[in-house]
C-alpha cells in the first residue's frame, strides 16, 4: 500500500488535504474524484423534491474551512470560494490538554467498553477494553484505520453511500476530515456500547466526520456518537453500517450541535442475510439539519428498526428523509420518528418504502407522529408506498396534534404546575421511542434534553 510523496508546490488543495493526513494513493485518487462529481452536480435550488421543503437560504458554504487533523488548510477556501490562501497555522493537541466541557459531559453519560473523544479533527481521548481488542475488535478514528488496516479500511469505505449520492456526499468524499472505525470479527459479541463524541470548535469551520461499522458473521456491536459544538459552523458527516450475516449493529446517532451550525448528514445501512440492525437518531441541536438516511435490506431474514426523535425550537428546521429499500424476500422494517416541535420551529419527515419485484414475503411499516406546542410551529410529514411485489405487507401513517387543553387541566387538578404538566405529556409522548433505545445512558441524556428543551 504506497502513500503519495507530492509537493505542496505543485499540488492541488485536494491533494494538499490528502498529504497533510498522510493517507495512501487509492484515497487521494477517491477524494479527487469526489471532488469532479461535486463540481458537476448542480448545487440545489429548492425546485427539487428533496430539497423543496428546506431551503438553504443564508447558507454560504464558501465560509467554512474545513480543518485536517489539527491543521485548517486554508488552500481548501480556495476550492469553494475561488481565491487564494495559504495554510492556516497549525493547531497544536495542547488545545485539548483540558476537554471541552460538553465533551467531557457526554462521554460521562454512557457506561462503555471503548471510548473515543476527537476535536477538531485531533484525537484527544481513546480507550478499549484489552479483552475486547485480544479478540479482534477495532474501535479507533478513521485516520488510524487507514494507517493500521488499510486493507480492511479500502475493502469497506464508501462502499455504502456513493460519492455522487448528492451534492453533500461528493463533497464529503473529497474532504473527510475526522472519522469513526469499527470492526468486529466473527462471532465476538461486544456487550456494552462503544461511544465516539465528535466535538467542534466555534467559529467558521467544516467538520466532515465519516462513520464505518464493520461486523462479521454472527458478531454484535453497539455504536453511540454524539456531535457536539460547532458554534457558527457547519458539518457534513456520512454513515455507513455493514452488518455481516447474522449479524447485530445497533447505533445511535445524536445530534446536538449548536443552534447556530448548519448539519448534512447522508446515512446508509446495507442489510444482510438474517443481519439486524436498530438504529436511532436524534435531533435536537443546529440551525438547519438535513438527514439522508438509507436502509437497504439485501438478505432474507434480515430486520432493519429505523426511530428518531426531534424537538426543534426558536427558529431550527430539522428534515430528515427515510428510504426503507426491500430488495430480499422474508425481511421486515420498522420505522417509526415522533417529534415536538415549539415556537416557530418547522420539521420535515419524508419516507419512502419500496418493495423490489423479488421481495415477496415483506413487512414494512412506517409512522412519522408530531406534537405540536405552538401555533406557530409547522410538521410536515410526507410518507410514501412503491410496491412492485404482491405478497407483502405495508402499511405507513403520519399525524399531528396539540395537547388537548384538557390534559393539562387534569394534572394540573392533581397538583402539578403547568410546565411540570407539559413535561410529563411530551415525554410519555416519546417515551414510545424511548423505550426502545437499547442504552440506558441515552434514554437518559434524552429524557435531560426534552426536560431543557421545556425550559424546566
Amino acid at each position: 500500500m504506497m502513500t503519495q510523496t507530492l509537493s505542496t508546490s505543485t499540488v492541488s488543495p485536494v491533494e494538499a488535504l490528502s498529504q497533510v493526513r498522510g493517507e495512501p494513493t487509492w484515497m487521494l485518487d477517491l477524494r479527487l474524484k469526489a471532488w469532479r462529481f461535486y463540481e458537476e452536480m448542480p448545487w440545489p435550488t429548492g425546485n427539487e423534491e428533496t430539497w423543496r421543503r428546506t431551503k438553504l437560504t443564508g447558507f454560504k458554504l464558501e465560509d467554512y474551512v474545513p480543518f485536517a487533523g489539527g491543521t485548517e488548510v486554508e488552500p481548501v477556501r480556495s476550492l469553494l470560494s475561488g481565491s487564494g490562501g495559504q495554510p492556516a497555522k497549525a493547531s497544536t493537541p495542547d488545545r485539548f490538554a483540558i476537554l471541552p466541557a460538553e465533551v467531557e459531559k457526554s462521554l460521562s453519560e454512557i457506561e462503555s467498553v471503548g471510548d473515543l473523544a476527537i476535536v477538531d479533527g485531533l484525537t484527544v481521548r481513546y480507550s478499549l477494553d484489552p479483552a475486547l481488542a485480544a479478540r479482534g475488535v477495532i474501535f479507533t478514528d478513521l485516520d488510524t484505520a487507514c494507517r493500521t488496516y488499510p486493507e480492511l479500511v479500502q475493502k469497506h469505505f464508501n462502499s455504502a453511500v456513493a460519492t455522487d449520492e448528492n451534492k453533500f456526499s461528493a463533497l464529503h468524499y473529497a474532504l473527510w476530515n475526522s472519522g469513526t472505525f469499527v470492526y468486529v470479527p466473527r462471532n465476538v459479541t461486544v456487550d456494552k456500547p462503544l461511544q465516539a463524541v465528535i466535538g467542534q470548535s466555534a467559529g467558521k469551520l467544516a467538520g466532515m466526520h465519516h462513520t464505518l461499522v464493520v461486523t462479521e458473521e454472527g458478531a454484535a456491536v453497539t455504536l453511540v456518537e454524539d456531535f457536539v459544538g460547532a458554534d457558527g459552523g457547519m458539518t457534513n458527516s456520512v454513515v455507513e453500517l455493514l452488518p455481516g450475516v447474522n449479524s447485530q449493529v445497533h447505533y445511535l446517532h445524536l445530534q446536538n450541535l449548536a443552534d447556530t451550525a448548519w448539519n448534512f448528514s447522508t446515512q446508509r445501512m446495507l442489510l444482510t442475510r438474517d443481519s439486524l440492525l436498530r438504529y436511532f437518531i436524534g435531533s435536537w441541536g443546529s440551525r438547519l439539519s438535513k438527514n439522508w438516511i438509507n436502509m437497504e435490506l439485501n438478505g432474507p431474514g434480515s430486520h432493519g428498526e429505523l426511530l428518531g426523535l426531534y424537538f426543534p425550537g426558536g427558529r431550527q428546521h430539522l428534515d430528515h428523509h427515510t428510504n426503507q429499500l426491500h430488495k430480499s424476500p422474508h425481511a421486515t422494517s420498522d420505522l417509526l420518528f415522533k417529534g415536538a416541535l415549539k415556537d416557530r420551529a418547522r420539521s420535515v419527515y419524508q419516507g419512502y418504502v419500496k418493495v423490489y419485484p423479488q421481495a415477496q414475503k415483506t413487512n414494512a411499516y412506517q409512522a412519522n407522529r408530531n406534537l405540536m406546542l405552538s401555533k406557530t410551529a409547522r410538521a410536515d410529514s410526507i410518507p410514501g408506498l412503491e410496491i412492485e411485489a404482491d405478497d407483502v405487507r405495508c402499511t405507513h401513517g403520519a399525524t399531528a396534534g396539540q395537547i388537548p387543553e384538557e390534559y393539562i387541566f387534569y394534572l394540573m387538578a392533581r397538583g402539578i404546575d403547568r410546565g411540570n404538566a407539559e413535561r410529563m405529556i411530551v415525554q410519555g409522548f416519546l417515551e414510545e421511542v424511548i423505550d426502545r433505545i437499547p442504552v440506558e445512558g441515552v434514554r437518559s441524556k434524552l429524557e435531560t434534553e426534552i426536560a431543557r428543551k421545556l425550559g424546566l
